[in-house]
């Protein structure tokens, strides 16, 4: 349905304002976006990024009384009579008012923060409200659903597994057209580089080619699950995390003995290791009852931080500096949340501005790793 008979008709379930005009820009826009638009996924970005500085978390820096990352708020009547959002009126809706006009006084954002958006994110925000304007919570707060497969109008092409519904809905959605099936040596090449990060040698090729049979990708995925190769790819992404290193990082960045966390890291995902055990191991293996020597082994993922040992530098300083790191790698690593922006903590000098982490929770959360027993230097400086 085109945007234009959504606003100007000012029919059906919508009841819109007929002077609301629609730059074309964002007309055709609107065309093109997805069926569903998402609150998280499509929405919610544009508004930490180019509203949440005037309509934020900061009380030092919002305006008009209007917070925009929390839902009773931005749903809320404004002094002026009018509501940032209504679900399922864009007309009524003042936000939609400001961000398709042209007039510098009421236009959002304002010229003076140098923000703008795009005619496809004007549309995302204008669809987003006629669709009802789902709220969500943070997606880190947010219990995985599964997702129901899609069906597709076209029966042409090959589905040979659900995922292949969703892949091809997208492909659909931007006029494209799914490429030929490829042969089996590039499809033993694409899988082998996934799992492994690796290419697959000449024997294994060979051995592709030659089975016929109608599980053979099947059992060379299964082969390939079963692999060192396969461990330490994804152990990979887990040691970034981590921020793991056979050095201290700091001053003459001596040697240290972390390889046996790594190892430690790869055997739990080649046998599987359920999740809750993998992080309670690491958190707090040595606090298990009769902690055997692979729990306090595993624990080695907290001391994975810099380190120094240069002499004059003050101990109390650098102590801290470890736990600031700790909570901040637990806040990354396992709640999916930015405490730490950059090399900046956010949370740690003031409320978060955009995740929902006030600087007590910061800090509560960092009294856990405020009572280990340590110096703040390292033991040596080989």
């Amino acid at each position: 349905m085109k945007l234009a008979k959504i606003v100007i008709g000012c029919l059906g379930v919508i009841t819109m304002s007929c002077s609301l005009d629609i730059p074309k820009e964002v007309e055709a826009a609107y065309d093109e976006l997805p069926e569903t638009v998402d609150f998280n996924f499509h929405v919610k970005p544009i508004l930490s990024d180019r509203c949440y500085a005037c309509h934020g978390p900061d009380e030092n820096t919002r305006k008009a009384d209007l917070r925009l990352d929390l839902e009773e708020v931005a749903f809320k009547k404004l002094e002026s009579g009018n509501r940032a959002f209504v679900s399922g009126n864009p007309g009524k809706s003042e936000s939609v008012q400001r961000i398709l006009s042209d007039d510098p006084e009421i236009q959002m954002p304002p010229s003076d923060s140098h923000l703008s958006l795009s005619a496809q994110e004007k549309a995302m925000i204008v669809k987003w409200i006629e669709q009802g304007a789902e709220w969500k919570d943070h997606w880190a707060f947010t219990k995985p659903v599964k997702s129901k497969v899609p069906k597709l109008e076209s029966a042409n092409w090959p589905i040979k597994n659900p995922i292949d519904n969703f892949v091809q809905q997208t492909l659909s959605q931007k006029g494209f057209e799914p490429s030929p099936e490829a042969n089996k040596e590039r499809l033993l090449r694409r899988v082998s580089m996934d799992l492994t990060g690796l290419p697959p040698t000449i024997e294994e090729i060979d051995a592709f080619i030659k089975d016929e049979s109608g599980d053979a990708y099947e059992k060379v995925v299964d082969q390939l699950l079963a692999t060192d190769a396969y461990a330490e790819r994804l152990a990979v992404d887990w040691m970034d995390l981590s921020r793991y290193a056979d050095s201290h990082g700091l001053h003459a960045d001596g040697w240290r003995l972390m390889w046996p966390w790594r190892d430690w890291v790869i055997n739990s995902f080649k046998e599987n290791r359920p999740y809750d055990e993998f992080v309670t191991w690491q958190l707090a293996g040595d606090l298990m009852p009769n902690a055997t020597k692979e729990q306090k082994l595993a624990t080695a993922f907290n001391r994975n931080h810099p380190m120094t040992a240069e002499g004059g530098s003050i101990e109390e300083e650098f102590r801290l500096n470890y736990v600031w790191d700790r909570s901040e790698t637990v806040g990354t690593a396992l709640m999916g949340l930015t405490v730490a922006c950059a090399t900046v903590a956010c949370a740690r000098c003031h409320d978060h501005k955009f995740d929902p982490i006030s600087q007590k929770d910061y800090f509560q959360m960092a009294a856990f790793f405020n009572n280990v027993k340590e110096l703040g230097m390292t033991g040596t400086a080989r």
